[in-house]
């Protein structure tokens, strides 16, 4: 019974964070500003982060949470750069 109830969470967490995924890529598309597209972004890698724990959860394979890892560290990056970018209009000084 809990195992049941566990992999129909998943599928539904699963299902839940897809979706979310292609709405913060609609609105990194279609975002009016700059800054709209990197909360966009933002929300991406998140999103993208969290659904490989997810399907790691699923499958119990520790390839997916290190991928999760990664993707955290390169969207921290990513935000920072992006924001300098867009207070100071140069990245690297």
């Amino acid at each position: 019974m809990s195992g049941t109830i566990l992999t129909l969470a998943l599928d539904v967490a699963q299902i839940t964070l897809a979706l979310a995924a292609v709405l913060a890529g609609w609105r990194i598309l279609r975002g009016p500003r700059a800054q709209d597209r990197v909360l966009g972004l933002d929300t991406l890698y998140v999103t993208a982060m969290l659904l490989f724990l997810v399907t790691g959860l699923r499958y119990g394979s520790v390839f997916f949470f290190e991928t999760a890892m990664v993707i955290g560290v390169m969207g921290f990056v990513a935000t920072v750069a992006l924001a300098k970018f867009l207070i100071r209009g140069e990245v690297i000084e």
